[in-house]
């Protein structure tokens, strides 16, 4: 275990799902909520940790909502590029919440929208990171068909980042669905393989696949326990550790 008052990780990239941005079964954005959040991410950050987060949109609109009844009105593209623009609009609230903690911020777009956020450029998001700047990338890949859990799956690589730290509301992954199953196991620790032969619901297949191809670990833990983020930047033992079989 690390010094408490030093980060485990160089850099991190923070998943953050829409649904961290307002209260339990609400739409919309709640600043509380944000601001909870934000207070958890410049206090992990003045460990000395580099901070990139990628945010979900789903408190907003899912694309996912548009399949069906809906076909012959919006395209499923077009509503996956409605989903992009709104993790935007989440992204502009959580700046706004980190900088009224001090912190230095860049918010960067995979799709162009200069008004309002900077492009997202590998090389300029890693120089921000090393400049001691919070980079908030929105608007996932920037290509339709592709959730934000491989959008934080990429980014983590591309940026090389120590590991992908996924915020859920809930404590871990399960072996079912904790609120449904009372006897649902948490697990510490597991390997990518289990993860996917079990269909276990973490992240998508295709961010659980680019993370094992490249040996990049995940975390999953409950953002809502105040101090978990700085906890897991710290290496401290919180949530579900995923990575490769141990020999």
């Amino acid at each position: 275990m690390s010094n408490m008052n030093q980060p485990a990780y160089r850099r991190v990239v923070l998943k953050l799902s829409g649904e961290s941005f307002c209260r339990a079964g609400e739409r919309g954005i709640g600043m509380d909520e944000v601001a909870h959040v934000a207070r958890q991410v410049v206090g992990a950050q003045k460990l000395g940790c580099q901070m990139a987060l990628v945010i979900g949109g789903g408190n907003i609109l899912r694309g996912a909502q548009f399949k069906e009844g809906h076909a012959d009105s919006i395209q499923e593209a077009t509503a996956h590029y409605m989903g992009m623009l709104a993790t935007v609009i989440n992204g502009l609230a959580l700046q706004d919440a980190i900088e009224s903690l001090g912190a230095d911020t860049r918010l960067m777009s995979a799709i162009r929208m200069d008004g309002v956020a900077e492009p997202y450029i590998r090389r300029r998001a890693r120089r921000h990171l090393e400049k001691g700047r919070i980079v908030i990338l929105a608007a996932g890949t920037g290509s339709p068909f592709v959730t934000t859990d491989t959008a934080a799956a990429q980014r983590a690589l591309e940026l090389e980042a120590e590991i992908l730290l996924k915020a859920t509301q809930v404590d871990g992954v399960y072996s079912d669905d904790p609120k449904k199953n009372p006897h649902a196991v948490l697990y510490r620790e597991l390997d990518y393989n289990t993860v996917r032969e079990r269909n276990l619901r973490v992240m998508d297949q295709t961010a659980i696949a680019q993370c094992m191809e490249h040996d990049m670990p995940i975390l999953v833990f409950n953002f809502h326990t105040e101090g978990n983020i700085e906890r897991a930047v710290r290496g401290e033992r919180v949530g579900t550790i995923i990575g490769k079989k141990a020999e």
